[in-house]
């Protein structure tokens, strides 16, 4: 599958990669290949066929119209080490910081160094910059590269990699990492960064890694970067103010030259959409009180940020979308400005799911940033399609764009109708069809699907969607089964043997917690019960399920909750099917999904909603899938062997 960046910025010219079958070795390995946009015809980027793809991380990048560069296998690789009959030293593991340090449990760790020797084998790569017509040049030394990000101007790349010492208890990504700023011709001007591994970050939910994190260039500057400094240490258990500070700069700047400081925030740091020195929008958010805020800042003047957003994360129906984007010229993507002939202003366009009572309604609002006045100017269909806005389709050389002269691509879907898209003018809704795509499970087309409320005992409301067989009649004798899972299975089964299931997909399962009481502590196995039993319920009354054939079914925390469910309320389900889950939490000792206490801090909750403590009471069947190299954090093939 192609991503974005596979195309030149001119559109010119479409880059792939391509496996190819080795006749030396047996094996195969990938090439990167170009197809010219205006014939249709495709080559092979490099003449020579003995050039490989690494594509262990960020694998090419085009630098301009006519360039990329290309993360390659190095030539003097050689054969991958051979794992020793016996280990080469005790695996000693120490901790002789001052610190307590504690980290999530994960999951596909190096183990030893035999397998430090093999990630750094085959995550090691050469950069090359290869031009269009076969032109070669090296670039920089081998290293482990993990992303490579070119300037808006096309002057500079940014490279980022990991090095050694590399750890035993925390996967690659928070490895030791280095970020160079380069030439686009291959000269290294400057380390900007050199962060050590970081195994100490705190298990408290907005926990970061200290020091600077997300460096990147700005979108609206030819060659600007910008990045974020921690002022707790990267603990959101330290109370501070300001917690995180923006930063920028001029690649260019000279050598010793102190950064601007751009924003300073009071909660986590969670993005910029950059816009032009008139406008930037700044988004920051803290998880326990699921606060979130965007300010409104003009990066080119000395005005003070205004605060544009100020709301719930859980309070997704006054959610005011997101701004569309357009690209510009340099290929980077910005926030649109709009205007209005017959009035004064500057406007954006607000992108949104629109939750309401009755399901998502996506929209589009015309947005006031002065005055926060809203008007509406598209919403989907609400009867018969279900419909969202792709992207802008707008000239990557003009300003502020006309409201009247609106373009977008949106996709529109129905129950019986697979998505397709379209090009739609507003606001006369005009569309045009660009896609026929065949539905892609045409046995399936007419299912009845339904939204499903209902109400559990403690007065909260829930739902779910409802799917129903084609055709499907209650008065047959046939069996029919509740069943909490992806739909694949079910596909198999009507297959094979014509036994017809109904579904009752995603239903809600809330944890309240009350007061400054945590979720978990709340009641969370009544709760469970609570929410499973209405399903139940609610299937029953409609007569779509017999009580004595509803299966219950999830994945990850999904299969965490049907072993509760079997245990505590073995009444309302047949059997179980869970793929792959974590049963003992006890084997996560520091920290799970929604619980960022540890084991100790919170031994009582860890034991109540661990299944494998109350095992004995699962007299149902439940099939456990787990696959032996399933990376799936926290769920080691030992949780399910403890079950």
């Amino acid at each position: 599958m192609e991503r974005a960046e596979d195309l030149s910025n001119d559109c010119k010219h479409l880059a792939f990669s391509i496996r190819q079958d080795q006749e030396d070795d047996g094996g195969s390995k990938l090439r990167v290949w170009i197809i010219d946009m205006e014939t249709g015809k495709a080559k092979p980027l490099f003449h020579s066929p003995d050039v490989f793809l690494n594509a262990v991380f960020d694998n090419y990048v085009w630098v301009n119209d006519l360039t990329l560069l290309v993360c390659t296998i190095p030539s003097s690789r050689g054969s991958p080490p051979e794992k020793p009959l016996v280990p080469l030293s005790p695996k000693i593991q120490s901790n002789e910081r001052k610190s307590v340090v504690q980290a999530r449990t994960y999951q596909d760790l190096l183990k030893d160094e035999y397998d430090e020797g093999l990630f750094e084998y085959y995550a090691m790569s050469q950069l090359v910059l290869v031009s269009l017509d076969g032109t070669v040049k090296l670039f920089g030394e081998p290293s482990i590269y993990t992303s490579l990000h070119p300037s808006p101007d096309q002057k500079y790349v940014l490279l980022h990699s990991v090095h050694r010492p590399f750890s035993f208890n925390v996967p690659c990504c928070i490895f030791p990492e280095k970020i160079d700023l380069w030439s686009a011709d291959g000269k290294c001007l400057r380390t900007l960064c050199d962060l050590p591994v970081a195994e100490d970050i705190p298990i408290a939910f907005n926990s970061v890694r200290k020091s600077t994190r997300s460096l990147k260039w700005r979108a609206d500057k030819p060659s600007d970067l910008y990045w974020v400094e921690t002022q707790d240490g990267g603990d959101a258990k330290v109370e501070v103010s300001p917690r995180d500070i923006v930063y920028t700069q001029a690649a260019d700047a000279p050598e010793g030259e102190e950064p601007t400081i751009f924003f300073k925030l009071d909660l986590r740091y969670g993005g910029i959409s950059w816009c032009d020195d008139s406008l930037a929008l700044v988004y920051e958010s803290w998880y326990k009180t699921r606060h979130v805020r965007t300010w409104l800042v003009a990066p080119g003047s000395h005005e003070t940020p205004r605060l544009l957003f100020d709301r719930s994360s859980e309070d997704v129906y006054s959610d005011p979308g997101s701004p569309m984007l357009w690209t510009t010229p340099a290929g980077t993507n910005v926030i649109a400005k709009f205007k209005k002939e017959d009035k004064e202003g500057t406007y954006l366009l607000l992108n949104g799911s629109g939750a309401t009572p009755e399901g998502n309604i996506p929209f589009l609002d015309l947005f006031e940033i002065d005055t926060g006045d809203k008007e509406r100017v598209w919403q989907s269909d609400k009867e018969k399609y279900y419909e969202s806005v792709v992207a802008l389709l707008a000239d990557r050389t003009a300003g502020d764009l006309n409201v009247d002269e609106l373009k977008v691509l949106i996709s529109k879907e129905s129950k019986t109708e697979s998505s397709q898209y379209y090009i739609q003018q507003l606001p006369n809704r005009k569309a045009c069809q660009i896609t026929c795509f065949p539905h892609p499970y045409p046995h399936l087309a007419s299912l009845h699907k339904e939204m499903v409320r209902y109400e559990r005992r403690d007065g909260v409301q829930l739902t779910a969607t409802l799917y129903l067989p084609p055709g499907y009649n209650p008065s047959h004798s046939m069996a029919h089964y509740l069943v909490w899972f992806g739909l694949i299975l079910v596909i198999l089964r009507i297959k094979k043997q014509r036994v017809k299931f109904v579904i009752f997909f995603g239903p809600t399962i809330p944890i309240i917690g009350e007061g400054k009481e945590e979720a978990n502590d709340s009641s969370f196995v009544e709760q469970l019960v609570w929410s499973a039993e209405a399903a139940v319920e609610e299937v029953i009354r409609r007569g779509v399920a017999h009580p004595d054939k509803i299966a219950i079914g999830g994945h990850s925390y999904g299969a965490f909750m049907t072993a509760n469910l079997l245990a505590h309320a073995p009444h309302l389900f047949s059997c179980g099917i869970a793929c792959p889950g974590a049963y003992n939490r006890t084997l996560t000792p520091f920290g799970f999904q929604n619980e960022d206490r540890t084991l100790w801090e919170a031994t009582d909750t860890y034991i109540k909603m661990s299944p494998f403590m109350f095992a004995n009471k699962i007299k149902k069947p439940i099939l456990l899938i787990h696959g032996e190299e399933d990376n799936n954090a926290g769920t080691l093939t030992m949780q399910v062997r403890s079950i």
